[in-house]
């Protein structure tokens, strides 16, 4: 009887020692990691010179953070050697993971491949890098897509007759392409609209200016220009209201960035197209976070739709995104 009465005190003391090994599991069997991280997140951007990275860096900064994680942010400003030291400082002091916006897309390649070798997983936003073996996953605007309805609007608004320019986006990176391509699937079926020109500004606001002034002095007569990003529209724009033909000559842009959403609803830019980096930072983000609490099997490219931004549908958007 003596025994018999004991064997309730030790399923008790039992019941007791389980439920302090396992204080730290959640009811569905995952750890408490799974919603708080703990470690240290890089947030790699190709510039913090254009406003539309700001916002990608930061909202990835924010929401690793919000996740649990130390967060710091590293500007490669554009250059791949400024890239490849940030790669080498960051494998070293030990961080946990990498959220990633290239300065090129084949270039880039060895810096994450290196990262992934250390045990270091990187997930890239926004731009790609051209191989699907050494970053985790890749969360991308659907560019091409998002220039095939910019094209349409293009032709809508400028007319199936004309001529126009093109300013192109840094060369190395697939975004300036898939952004051109989808522009021109749509534009070259029109053979009376004439490309009088086509330069690359390298994504920059000020160059662009510079390249708008060269192709104006060329060819004066031109009735538009599709630039690869808003940071050069902008710059174009500039260039021409200097030179007093700011009436005169339609601006497309791509980014969605708040200055350019501003212009379209004031008149002075045409149209747009929406990204969403803080959509892309924030996925980012949670992906790494899931990473590093055991998931595996991750999509290697998902794309974010991008809407187009017009006059008419202006005040649905700011901030980056849709108000």
């Amino acid at each position: 009887m003596k025994r018999l009465a004991s064997i309730p005190t030790l399923i008790t003391s039992l019941f007791a020692v389980c439920t302090l090994l396992l204080s730290g599991c959640s009811g569905d069997g995952s750890s408490d990691s799974a919603s708080s991280g703990s470690g240290r997140v890089a947030v790699v951007v190709s510039t913090l010179n254009n406003p539309w990275f700001v916002v990608l860096a930061e909202t990835a900064r924010d929401k690793a953070v919000e996740l649990g994680y130390e967060a710091t942010i590293f500007d490669s400003q554009n250059d791949p050697a400024k890239e490849s030291v940030h790669f080498d400082n960051l494998i070293a002091s030990g961080y946990d993971a990498v959220l990633f916006n290239c300065t090129d897309a084949e270039g880039s390649i060895a810096n994450v491949r290196r990262a992934k070798d250390a045990g270091v997983p990187v997930f890239c936003m926004d731009r790609e890098i051209t191989a699907n073996d050494v970053a985790v996953s890749q969360i991308l605007s659907d560019n091409y897509s998002g220039c095939v309805a910019l094209g349409e609007y293009f032709v809508e608004t400028v007319g199936e007759e004309g001529e126009y320019a093109e300013i192109l986006g840094i060369i190395a990176d697939t975004n300036t392409w898939n952004r051109s391509k989808g522009f021109h699937s749509v534009v070259d079926r029109f053979p009376d609209l004439k490309m009088v020109a086509q330069q690359s500004a390298n994504f920059d606001r000020a160059k662009a200016l510079e390249v708008m002034e060269s192709i104006l002095q060329a060819n004066p007569n031109i009735d538009a220009v599709f630039c690869g990003n808003d940071a050069m529209a902008m710059g174009a724009y500039q260039a021409l209201l200097a030179a007093g033909k700011a009436d005169e000559v339609k601006v497309f842009g791509f980014d969605g960035a708040d200055d350019v959403v501003k212009s379209i609803a004031d008149g002075k830019i045409t149209a747009t197209g929406m990204q969403f980096p803080k959509r892309m930072a924030q996925k980012a983000a949670e992906s790494a976070h899931e990473y590093l609490n055991g998931k595996r099997g991750f999509e290697q490219r998902i794309l974010v739709p991008v809407e187009l931004v017009t006059e008419e549908n202006v005040s649905n958007y700011g901030d980056s995104g849709r108000k």
